[in-house]
């Protein structure tokens, strides 16, 4: 199993291709429909995959968690995966998935690994409604494989999100507002838990927005702006004051959204803040190559809220800054 990821490192080079892999695996059959799915995961959130250890029971925990396992000398949260996602199988978790991402870790336990599927974000679509109904979003993007099977891409943050309590009503207290009714953000993000951040931080500094789902989505709407700007005799600056996209989506990536965005010139003056759970240098660093201005960590609302003031209002003198930060 530890050839499995031996290369992952050597994967950060299919960042800004709008290629991805995925790590397959499964939770085991569903008792009520007798029906096994196959589930992916980004490599780049997969730091290992071992057999499952001997997992200490916490008290108060959120009820898809099994408790504690240490790794290394950290205690590291277990995620149950079938009692999250509502698979009532009798399969045992003998797998458990080590992730890490947006400044955490944690452990997903499985039924079973497959393999490591490297596809294009253009094969990723938005999953249908009705799966969207039946699943409770916990999925962001589905393939199909050739033998058939449908690949269900998990919504890993809104794994993290339900299982930490990470965002919490307080970290939006803090927030101030820019009261400048001229400013808008448009933002673009597959995982319905991070859009919803996004809109609480950005009601909270009194900013207007539009949203897209995907990168894809984004380029189109992005593409309309320029056209209407151009028919007015406008600059799309005057219309979006601030382009702020995740990295991974289906249809088309973060980063190649942001270098379509930055080679046309239509866009010229449209600061591009990526905003991913990816926090890796080696993320951040493909993020510049491409053209991004800024980098900020998913799921620190005060500081995106920071970041954006900042690029928002930086042509304002210094001392009239410094009152929103």
């Amino acid at each position: 199993m530890s050839d499995l990821l031996k290369n992952i490192d050597a994967r950060t080079k299919l960042a800004g291709t709008n290629k991805l892999e995925i790590l397959l695996f499964s939770l085991g059959t569903d008792v009520r429909t007798g029906r096994q799915e196959t589930f992916g995961i980004n490599v780049f959130k997969v730091r290992e995959v071992m057999r499952t250890p001997p997992i200490t029971a916490a008290p108060e925990m959120p009820a898809a968690v099994e408790g504690m396992v240490s790794l290394r000398g950290a205690l590291v949260p277990v995620v149950d995966l079938a009692r999250y996602a509502r698979v009532d199988t009798q399969a045992p978790r003998s797998i458990m998935i080590v992730t890490e991402y947006a400044g955490h870790t944690q452990g997903f336990l499985v039924a079973a690994v497959d393999t490591i599927l490297r596809l294009d974000w253009s094969q990723m679509r938005v999953p249908p409604a009705m799966l969207l109904a039946e699943l409770g979003g916990l999925v962001t993007a589905v393939t199909e494989l050739p033998d058939g099977r449908l690949v269900m891409l998990m919504d890993v943050e809104k794994i993290l999100s339900e299982t930490t309590r990470y965002d919490d009503e307080i970290v939006y207290r803090n927030i101030k507002p820019l009261d400048n009714p001229e400013l808008t953000v448009f933002f673009a993000d597959d995982s319905a838990v991070a859009r919803k951040q996004i809109e609480r931080t950005l009601d909270a500094m009194g900013v207007k927005y539009v949203a897209a789902i995907n990168g894809r989505e984004a380029w189109n709407e992005l593409e309309k702006v320029a056209a209407s700007a151009q028919t007015a005799g406008q600059k799309v600056s005057e219309l979006i004051s601030l382009v702020l996209t995740d990295i991974e989506m289906p249809e088309m990536d973060g980063y190649i959204l942001t270098r379509k965005i930055k080679s046309d010139p239509r866009f010229a003056g449209v600061p591009v803040i990526m905003h991913s759970s990816l926090s890796g240098m080696s993320n951040q660093q493909l993020g510049k190559s491409v053209g991004v201005d800024e980098y900020v960590p998913k799921f620190e609302p005060q500081r995106l809220s920071e970041t954006l003031t900042r690029r928002l209002l930086g042509d304002l003198p210094a001392a009239q800054l410094s009152a929103y930060s």
